[in-house]
C-alpha cells in the first residue's frame, strides 16, 4: 500500500506531481540538486494551491495541510521511508540512469520506482535499476494539477502487482489512467509531437507565419492552443528530445526533427521557460519571433 511518495525533481513536472500527491493525502519527499531549485518548486506549489483556493476548489486549511505533507531535501536518504519514488528529471536517459543508481541503495526492498519519462524505453530504464519488476512508467501531463490523464507503461519485466498498485494510486489522485505499450513516446507524444514538428516544418518552409499557423489550428481544428504556442509551453528542448527518441527508435524519416527546431534549441530559445521560443515573452503579450 502506498502512503509515502518520493519525487525526484522540483521542476515543472516534479512540483506538479508533488502537489497532487500531497493534496490527495499522501506524505511527499521532494528532492532536487540544490536548495534554490527546491525553493522555486515549493513556491510554485504554494502559488498553484493558492489559485485553487481562489477558485473555491480547496480551503485555506486544505492548502496548509497539503504544504505540511511535503518534506524537501537534497540528500537521497530522504527516500528511505518511501513506498514509491517517481523520477521527474530532465528527458535525458543518462541523467535518469544516474538518478536510479543513487535511489536504489537507499530504498526499502519492497519499494517501487516509476519514471515520468515522456518517451524513453521503460524496459531499458528498468534494467538500469536493481528492481525491474518493481519499475514502470507513470507519465503525467503538464500542468499536472489540471490535466486528468496519466499514461501507465509496463516494461517487459514490470510485475502485475506493480502495475495494479500504481494504477490504483492514479485513481486515488483523481486522475484517469490509460495503459500504453513500451514503444517510443507512448500514445500522447507519439501523436502530438510529430504534429508539433510538422507545424515547425510548415513555418520553416514558409507556408505560414507563427501567428497564421497557430490561428489556423486553433480556429480550424478547434485546438485550445496552437502547436507552436504549445511547443513553447512544453519546452523546445523537450520537444526536440522526444522527436529524437522517435527518430532513433523507429528509424522512420517522418520523425526527423525539423532543422528549425534544432536551431532554436541551439540558440537557447527554449520557449516560455527562457522567455523566448517561437514567441518572445518579454512584454505583456507574447510576440511571434518569425
Amino acid at each position: 500500500m502506498i502512503r509515502t511518495i518520493g519525487v525526484v525533481g522540483a521542476g515543472q513536472m516534479g512540483n506538479g506531481i508533488a502537489h497532487v500527491c500531497a493534496l490527495s493525502g499522501f506524505d511527499v519527499r521532494l528532492l532536487d540538486i540544490d536548495d534554490a531549485h527546491l525553493q522555486q518548486g515549493l513556491s510554485t506549489i504554494d502559488k498553484n494551491l493558492e489559485r485553487q483556493v481562489h477558485k473555491g476548489k480547496i480551503t485555506e486549511e486544505e492548502k496548509a495541510t497539503t504544504l505540511g505533507r511535503i518534506r524537501s531535501g537534497i540528500d537521497y536518504e530522504i527516500f528511505s521511508d518511501c513506498d514509491l519514488v517517481i523520477e521527474a528529471a530532465s528527458e535525458n536517459e543518462a541523467i535518469k540512469r544516474a538518478i536510479f543508481a543513487k535511489i536504489c541503495p537507499v530504498l526499502r526492498p519492497d519499494a517501487l520506482i516509476a519514471s515520468n519519462t515522456s518517451s524513453i524505453s521503460i524496459t531499458r530504464l528498468g534494467a538500469a535499476t536493481d528492481r525491474p519488476a518493481q519499475f514502470m512508467g507513470m507519465h503525467f501531463m503538464n500542468p499536472v494539477p489540471v490535466m486528468q490523464l496519466v499514461e501507465l507503461i509496463r516494461g517487459i519485466a514490470t510485475g502485475e502487482n506493480t502495475f495494479n498498485v500504481v494504477r490504483d494510486l492514479v485513481v486515488k489522485l483523481g486522475k484517469q489512467p490509460v495503459s500504453a505499450e513500451d514503444f517510443p513516446a507512448f500514445i500522447v507524444n507519439r501523436i502530438l509531437l510529430p504534429m508539433i514538428n510538422e507545424a515547425v516544418y510548415t513555418l520553416y518552409e514558409g507556408v505560414g507565419s507563427v501567428d497564421a499557423i497557430d490561428t489556423a489550428m486553433r480556429l480550424g481544428a478547434n485546438h485550445p492552443m496552437g502547436p507552436l504556442e504549445l511547443a513553447d509551453f512544453i519546452g523546445l528542448d523537450t520537444c526536440l528530445a522526444i522527436m529524437q527518441v522517435l527518430y532513433d527508435g523507429l528509424a522512420d524519416s517522418k520523425y526527423r526533427p525539423c532543422p528549425l527546431l534544432v536551431k532554436y534549441v541551439e540558440a537557447g530559445w527554449l520557449g516560455r521557460k527562457t522567455g523566448r521560443g517561437f514567441y518572445d515573452y518579454a512584454g505583456e503579450k507574447p510576440i511571434p519571433t518569425r
